[in-house]
């Protein structure tokens, strides 16, 4: 999987992606078991779709995974960071159509600069939405026009960095009573959490083999 520079190679990222996966659903219950799709759907919810879009860097000097930080504005999820992406609406014939056109809304990467290579598990989150990640490789040079309604920064992690599974944190919080477990990728003064960051737990179990 990784050349003899200890870079992963392009070839290797399609090769792990491409190959039909024993998926699995993830979510937030996944460290808090009183939280099951069960328990959500219990509660009268219908879960909605969404995707959002892995964008892989194929940089000279390694692959990285581009990321954004939302804006503080939004009323959902304001300030954290994650992938490009949102609900699948009616114009879109799938999830990858979903992705890419949410990429290309809120960073401006354009569909035709991304080259799909498979998926990742699907994400189950607490506040009702059941998310397809679509992993995409993109060539620099990148030119990217961020949409400040939604993305406050555009960021690239190494992907050596999510390789190293010690890079992972795992770490707790009490909400409402009850103590909640999540993962963080601390890089460089961002706190990549929640949703985001288990897909990345995802992304780098599945690369690494």
């Amino acid at each position: 999987m990784l050349n003899g520079s200890n870079v992963l190679t392009r070839d290797a990222v399609r090769r792990r992606l491409s190959a039909p996966p024993l998926r699995r659903e993830r979510g937030d219950g996944d460290l808090n078991p009183d939280f099951r799709r069960r328990e959500l759907l219990a509660e009268g919810r219908t879960l909605r779709p969404a995707a959002v879009l892995v964008p892989l860097v194929d940089r000279p000097g390694g692959m990285t995974v581009l990321l954004t930080q939302r804006s503080p504005n939004l009323a959902d999820h304001a300030g954290q960071v994650s992938f490009p992406g949102g609900r699948i609406e009616d114009c879109d014939a799938d999830a990858t159509t979903c992705a890419l056109r949410e990429a290309q809304e809120e960073v401006g990467l354009m569909p035709q600069a991304v080259e799909i290579v498979g998926r990742l598990d699907t994400y189950v989150i607490r506040t009702g939405y059941e998310v397809t990640p679509v992993v995409g490789l993109v060539d620099p040079p990148v030119s990217l026009r961020p949409d400040p309604t939604e993305v406050a920064e555009i960021f690239e992690v190494p992907m050596a960095f999510i390789l190293d599974p010690a890079n992972v944190e795992l770490r707790e919080r009490v909400i409402n009573g009850m103590t909640r477990q999540f993962y963080v990728w601390p890089y460089h003064g961002y706190n990549i959490w929640g949703a985001t960051a288990g897909m990345l737990v995802n992304l780098s179990e599945t690369l690494r083999g």
